[in-house]
This record gives structure tokens, C-alpha cells and sequence, in this order.
């Protein structure tokens, strides 16, 4: 009895349609037993492909529903397809014509076909046909990371940039073919969306307002300095069926998120403390580090986000200890914050005056996590326990800093009817919670 003939073949699989079906028909036909490789979203990433509508899951269940695959596989690194080849015992690798010689290495282990695309089909094309998001940016000086949206928002598929407005003079900061605006009016009025990064304290009526204008909002964290605040702009954004997303890019490093589910799914057991240190000397009160942006907004929103997200928000009790840059008590050069929970602890120290290790550890009844310095940067890092043959390295390739990311879920959430991002509302308003209590001097102790 002949051996059956077994194919291969991978693909991303976005947003299926009739070229990918032709495809799969014609590598069908060439064996018995037909293997799909569909790649992962982090391996996608890797390759620089950010603009996927669809996650893997999605993916995997429209390539099953053709009917057409005989098993499905996820591929998730380079030189896995030599891997599969062997692993299968593979007769046939098939791919499209568009990648005519690319996969002759592997013609020592198996044969190799390249097959002929359907014309005028492709997920890059309709996602191409669809209107772009025209993104207006509001800034206030922070001319480093409004520039790095303006960089990173050109790679991702379906996004422009509308113009920007900014009360500073951003200078060669922004390119030459992004418009200024001279009134925040005028920019709502020339975009679908906007990303703000003015002063913390003017987030909440900028917000509030751009909403009323029927725009979707990305905000640099704080969303608004009160709970209060942020859960009514939340409550706002959902009844006019508008996005409201919190902006902290470090949420959506790869890395950080395998970290999260390593800590809650009990690897490390249960989680009994957090601490969290981001610091950096700044030039105060320079055009990069105006004096709005003091350590417990630029820094606070990003150290609280592991302790909301490992520990939860209901938290007993939060102690700020806070040593200011003058009299006037309008910056904070270093904030140490120590949260209690009913079984666990949590301590926060953010400063632009005062420096540190950055590094993010998480204690557990089992072992710990660490996050070397700078932790909301991180590709890498470990888990360790009390036998040392047990620790593992983790590494995870981070590009754009978690940015391109970030506006990818932002742009999918405003096109699909479900949330794409990763900071939920609660822990918004959590981190307002506590920044309004800084604010308030609220169970505060300035050194």
C-alpha cells in the first residue's frame, strides 16, 4: 500500500477570502493529507506584520471552517518550517508564487512547490480599501513621545496622522508634512480620533469635549487626576458607542504580558507583594519635561499598572510618601507609594529627581518574578525559585517600545464591536483614584 502523500503549507490567514481558499484547494490537490501552519501573533510581530484584524483564534477556526485542512498548526519561530518538515514526515511544501525562491533550502528535505496566486486578492488589499483613521495629536511639549507616535503610526495599517495642536512650539520635532492647527476646535473638526498628551490636569475637559464631537480618544495616562472623572468619561464614551483607551504602551510589550499571565496563573503561587520602581533624572521643567508632568503622572500611571493588574484594585489602603522640588509643592521629585491589600502588599516608587534601579520584582509563596531595569522597556526576564535548576529566561523581541501595538488595538477597537485594549476601565480609574489622592494630600506624608 503507497504511503500517502502529505503537504504543507503556512500562512497568516487574516481576514480569509477567496485568494487564501484557491490557495488551500490547490495545495490541497497535491497529496493526501494537508497541514496548515498559521502563524502566531507574536511571531507575526516579529516579522513586522502589526496590522492584523484578526487574532490567532479567529484565524485558526476561519481556516478549520473551509474544511480544506486536515490539521492545523501554529508556527511561532523562525526555522520551524525545517522543524515541521521532519516532525510530519512531510512529502510537499506549497506556497504562493509571490514567494518564488525564498523556500528553496528546503527542497534537501522535501519537495518544493510554489503555486499560482489568485490576481487582486489579498488581506493587505482589503484592508488597504478600507478609509484610514485620521488621528489628530494634542500635545503639550512632550515633543519626544508625541514624535514617536507620529514614527510609529506610519507603520500601522489604517492610520494617519490629521495634524497636530500643541500650546508649545514643537519645533523640528514634527515632521514638515504634518498640518498644525491653530485651536483644539479646528483639529476635532479634521479628524476621527485623537491622542492627547497635554497637561494631565486638562485631559478630562479635552477628553469630555472631543467625545461630545462624535471622536474616538487615545489618552497618555492619567485619563483624568480624579476616579471620578475617569469613570464618567468612560461611561460617557460607551453611550455614544465611542473608544475611550488608556495609553500606556508598556501594557503592550509581549513580554510584559507573558509575565502577567506567568503571575496570575500561579506559576510563582500566590502573589504576596509587588514593587515597582520607575525613576529617570529629567531636565525639569524643560520643553520635554514640562513642569504638568510631574514623577506621579509621568511615571505613577506606568509603576501602578502591574500592582492593578497582578493584585487587583480593591486595595485597603494606599500610603503616599512624597518629597517635593520646592515650597510651592507643584512637583514631586520622588513619590513612594505602599498599597495594602487583604493578603498582600504592594510598593510604588516613581521620580524624575531622584534615581533608582528600575526593576520590577513579584514575590510569590513559590518563587519571584523579575524585571531588570527598565522594566516597562523589557524583552526579558526571569523566574526564579528556591531550586535553582528550576529557573527559567524568558525573552520576547519589543519594537516601537509597546507604541505600534497600542494604536493597532486602538484602530481594531474602533473598527470591531468588542475591546482590544489591555488596561481595563477599572484599572483606569484606580490609577486616578490614586493620583487624585496625591492631589488631595490624602493620607500623605511630604518629606
Amino acid at each position: 500500500m503507497s504511503k500517502a502523500v502529505r503537504v504543507i503549507t503556512y500562512g497568516t490567514y487574516d481576514m480569509l477570502h477567496y485568494g487564501h481558499i484557491r490557495l488551500l484547494e490547490r495545495a490541497k490537490a497535491l497529496g493526501d493529507y494537508l497541514i496548515v501552519g498559521i502563524t502566531s501573533d507574536d511571531y507575526d510581530k516579529s516579522r513586522g506584520k502589526i496590522n492584523l484584524q484578526q487574532s490567532l483564534m479567529e484565524r485558526i477556526e476561519a481556516v478549520r471552517a473551509t474544511g480544506l485542512a486536515d490539521e492545523i498548526i501554529v508556527e511561532e519561530y523562525d526555522g520551524q518550517k525545517i522543524d515541521d518538515v521532519q516532525r510530519y514526515d512531510v512529502d510537499i511544501f506549497a506556497i504562493g508564487s509571490d514567494w518564488l525562491g525564498k523556500f528553496d533550502y528546503l527542497s534537501r528535505f522535501c519537495k518544493v512547490e510554489y503555486l499560482d496566486r489568485t490576481e487582486g486578492v489579498s488581506s493587505s488589499a482589503i484592508r488597504a480599501s478600507k478609509r484610514s483613521i485620521r488621528l489628530g495629536l494634542v500635545g503639550d511639549g512632550k515633543n519626544a513621545i508625541v514624535s514617536k507616535y507620529i514614527n510609529e503610526s506610519k507603520i500601522v495599517n489604517g492610520l494617519d496622522i490629521a495634524g497636530i495642536v500643541s500650546d508649545r512650539c514643537l519645533g523640528g520635532e514634527v515632521p514638515d508634512d504634518v498640518p498644525h492647527f491653530a485651536s483644539y476646535e479646528e483639529l476635532l473638526d479634521n479628524c476621527d480620533a485623537v491622542y492627547i498628551i497635554s497637561k494631565p490636569t486638562e485631559h478630562y475637559s479635552q477628553i469630555k469635549q472631543a467625545l461630545e464631537c462624535g471622536r474616538h480618544v487615545l489618552v497618555e495616562s492619567p485619563i483624568a487626576t480624579k476616579k471620578e472623572e475617569v469613570e464618567e468619561l468612560f461611561a460617557f464614551a460607551r453611550s455614544r458607542g465611542l473608544v475611550l483607551m488608556d495609553a500606556i504602551k508598556t501594557a503592550y510589550a509581549t513580554a510584559y504580558n507573558r509575565l502577567l499571565l506567568i503571575a496570575n496563573e500561579g506559576k510563582i503561587g500566590d502573589v504576596i507583594s509587588v514593587e515597582a520602581t520607575c525613576t529617570s533624572l529629567r531636565d525639569i521643567g524643560s520643553a520635554n519635561i514640562p513642569m504638568a508632568w510631574n514623577s506621579i503622572c509621568g511615571w505613577g500611571p506606568t509603576a501602578m499598572l502591574p500592582v492593578f493588574q497582578i493584585l487587583g484594585t480593591d486595595y485597603i489602603r494606599s500610603q503616599i510618601t512624597t518629597l517635593f522640588k520646592d515650597s510651592a509643592n507643584s512637583f514631586d521629585l520622588f513619590t513612594h507609594i505602599h498599597f495594602s491589600y487583604p493578603k498582600a502588599v504592594a510598593t510604588v516608587q516613581v521620580g524624575m529627581g531622584v534615581k533608582s534601579e528600575g526593576e520590577l520584582i513579584i514575590s510569590g509563596t513559590k518563587g519571584y518574578i523579575y524585571v531588570p531595569a527598565p522594566w516597562w522597556k523589557t524583552d526579558y526576564f526571569e523566574t526564579r525559585f528556591e531550586d535553582q535548576s528550576e529557573n527559567k529566561r524568558y525573552f520576547y523581541q519589543l519594537d516601537g517600545e509597546g507604541i505600534r501595538y497600542e494604536l493597532v488595538a486602538f484602530v481594531k477597537e474602533i473598527e470591531a464591536p468588542r475591546s482590544y485594549s489591555y488596561i481595563t476601565s477599572d484599572v483606569s480609574a484606580s490609577i486616578g483614584r490614586v493620583i487624585g489622592d496625591f492631589y488631595a494630600g490624602t493620607d500623605m506624608v511630604v518629606i
